[in-house]
């Protein structure tokens, strides 16, 4: 974990502080629907599908895989300065949730990426109480 992170931090809110908590231990949860059994990404509190507010907890088992990508080359806050070039994505997980997050591990070359890849969950940890999910391909 860096001494100081210089990038903007997410701020956790009543429905998302058990994702965060998850996030520190190495885990990346969604929200599911216990009236129609639809999965999420970000969490809210009632489901976007049905406005259903009978929501529960699953554990993602962390892989999709690239549903589209962006490389980034201009920084869009001073604290991304030296990471760019960097590949902001949608990843689309096997759960059939779609979640922004950031390919790492990888060159950011349109030529060494391709729609469909796979891909598996990396937290890097940013504070104490902050792990952000990222994508690196996954092993095969």
């Amino acid at each position: 974990m860096p001494a100081e992170y210089s990038k903007p931090l997410p701020v956790p809110q009543p429905e998302s502080d058990h994702y965060w908590e998850q996030a520190t231990q190495g885990k990346l949860v969604l929200q599911r629907c216990k009236d129609c059994e639809s999965a999420r990404f970000y969490p809210r509190v009632l489901c976007v599908a049905c406005q259903g507010r009978d929501l529960e907890w699953m554990e993602s088992a962390g892989r999709g895989k690239l549903f589209t990508f962006s490389i980034v080359h201009q920084p869009p806050h001073p604290g991304f300065r030296e990471d760019v070039p960097y590949i902001a994505a949608i990843v689309e997980l096997d759960e059939g949730v779609r979640m922004p997050s950031q390919v790492i591990g990888i060159e950011p070359d349109p030529e060494q990426l391709h729609i469909g890849m796979p891909l598996e969950v990396a937290f890097e940890h940013v504070t104490d109480s902050i792990a952000l999910p990222k994508f690196r391909p996954a092993a095969q």
